[in-house]
């Protein structure tokens, strides 16, 4: 799939502000500093379009791009940052809840997971979540520039076994924005999932 147009369309802080219109959503998910807006800009190929911060917690909308005039990408807020005050935090559960839940258009949620940390129990308890409600999933492991090669295999056999002992047998796509390893696979995979 080649990206050839991009349009921010909205931000919104409650479900119900959900684009209405009729084209599918694939969902980015993940905890906080997990890598979501430069992947985004990764995938779409533009800079800015998604900001990125060094301050975990940035994103706390979910914001809405129409990708090709024919498929939203939808960046949901990170999860699972301490330092975010507490009201916050508590509204973050329930707004990617709603969202998940009451899409109908939702065609695949891509769940980020950085490839130099362990699985934590929020990330268990969003894939249980998905398996459980049958959301299709793709897991990505990002930031894998930050090993060599050699240690890379080992990190994502490691993620592998982590996963199954979670339940877990999807296999996870190996994701670097600056190496640009793992873009054209998870494009295949939007486009499968959207028919584009």
């Amino acid at each position: 799939m080649k990206i050839k147009t991009v349009r921010f369309t909205k931000s919104v802080v409650d479900a119900t502000g959900v684009p209405d219109d009729h084209w599918p959503h694939i969902a980015i998910a993940g905890r906080s500093n997990v890598g979501k807006s430069s992947l985004i800009n990764a995938l779409l190929q533009r800079k800015s379009m998604a900001r990125t911060s060094s301050s975990p917690g940035r994103t706390r909308m979910i914001n809405f791009f129409l990708v090709n005039e024919s498929f939203y990408l939808v960046d949901l807020p990170g999860y699972g940052y301490a330092s975010v005050d507490y009201k916050t935090r508590l509204s973050w559960g329930p707004l990617v809840h709603d969202y998940l839940e009451s899409s109908i258009r939702l065609e695949r949620v891509i769940m980020l997971l950085d490839i130099r940390r362990n699985l934590t129990e929020a990330d268990g308890q969003l894939l249980q979540w998905l398996a459980a409600n049958q959301k299709p999933l793709t897991l990505v492991l990002t930031k894998a520039d930050k090993f060599k090669a050699s240690k890379r295999a080992n990190q994502v056999r490691q993620w592998q076994r982590e996963l199954e002992s979670a339940g877990i047998r999807e296999t996870p796509i190996v994701f670097s924005v600056p190496k640009k390893l793992g873009r054209d696979h998870l494009l295949k995979v939007m486009a499968k999932s959207v028919g584009a």
